[in-house]
């Protein structure tokens, strides 16, 4: 019996060996487009360019969650089940009513996270996986660890996250004037407002500061990077300014583009980075 893992395409994973991504969809208008499945990210930032309409996302229903577990229990295996956060998206609330008719073989966790942030709580768990824990045992190192994950952005505005519900019209005013660029961060499943900068060198000044009042990074865990839009020179730009931040003792992944659902709501021209603290 194998643990297998499902998550939604909120964490900007692709689907591999064990690991199954159930895609939320993105729609332009009447277009509806399945996120990483019929729309890539390249595809998305540039309809999201080109286009007059301003995309909305959906959540993923009980249904799509039920299909995949039965796969899972057909091979005679088990699952966890990591979401974007319940705060943010009905996914989870979906992930646990279909986990209702599959008792014991289906365990449903809560990243509060998103994107690369709910990303590095997967590969943990495949970490734990690999080192043959018992699956009641990794749930509950999950939901441990996963509060001491730090998942912090720049934006270039909070207009997205505005229109999206995801904040107050008087908090994306905060962020609106001219050339300032809004740190933001998931704090307990949520999206929070750390501070504004002005220009994308101090954006990333803050960024760095930040990473460092959270406690530092534990580069003994996942780390991962990631970007908004068709270019990842801001994302060049800001490990350049901060090399002294990971200097001798990590290598860098590649930043990962983040993909149409968390996009839809951050806008092009972001960066971020996702670590568990020390």
């Amino acid at each position: 019996m194998t643990i297998q893992i499902i998550t939604d395409s909120a964490s900007d994973l692709c689907s591999g060996p064990l690991i199954t991504v159930l895609p939320l969809t993105t729609m332009f208008g009447n277009e509806e487009y399945l996120d990483g499945v019929t729309l890539s990210p390249q595809s998305f930032y540039e309809k999201l360019v080109e286009s007059d309409v301003l995309p909305t996302t959906s959540q993923l229903a009980p249904f799509a969650f039920a299909q995949a577990y039965e796969k899972v229990v057909a091979q005679g295996d088990i699952a966890i089940v990591i979401t974007l956060s319940s705060k943010l998206s009905g996914t989870y609330r979906s992930a646990v009513i279909a986990a209702e008719e599959f008792a014991g073989k289906i365990f449903v966790v809560d990243s509060e996270n998103v994107t690369i942030g709910e990303q590095i709580l997967i590969l943990y768990a495949k970490q734990l996986i690999e080192q043959g824990l018992p699956i009641t045992e990794i749930v509950d190192m999950l939901n441990r660890k996963k509060k001491e994950i730090c998942l912090i952005a720049l934006l270039d505005t909070l207009e997205y996250l505005k229109r999206g519900g995801r904040i107050s019209a008087a908090a994306a005013l905060a962020g609106g004037v001219l050339s300032i660029k809004p740190v933001i961060a998931i704090e307990n499943g949520e999206v929070a407002i750390l501070g504004k900068a002005r220009g994308s060198r101090h954006g990333n000044n803050m960024l760095t500061k930040m990473i460092q009042e959270k406690g530092g990074v534990d580069f003994s865990l996942p780390l991962l990077l990631g970007y908004t839009g068709l270019s990842d020179a801001l994302l060049q730009k800001y490990i350049a300014d901060s090399e002294a931040l990971w200097k001798g003792k990590t290598s860098l992944p590649q930043g990962i583009t983040i993909g149409s659902t968390i996009g839809t709501h951050a806008g092009p021209g972001a960066i971020a980075v996702a670590f568990f603290h020390c």
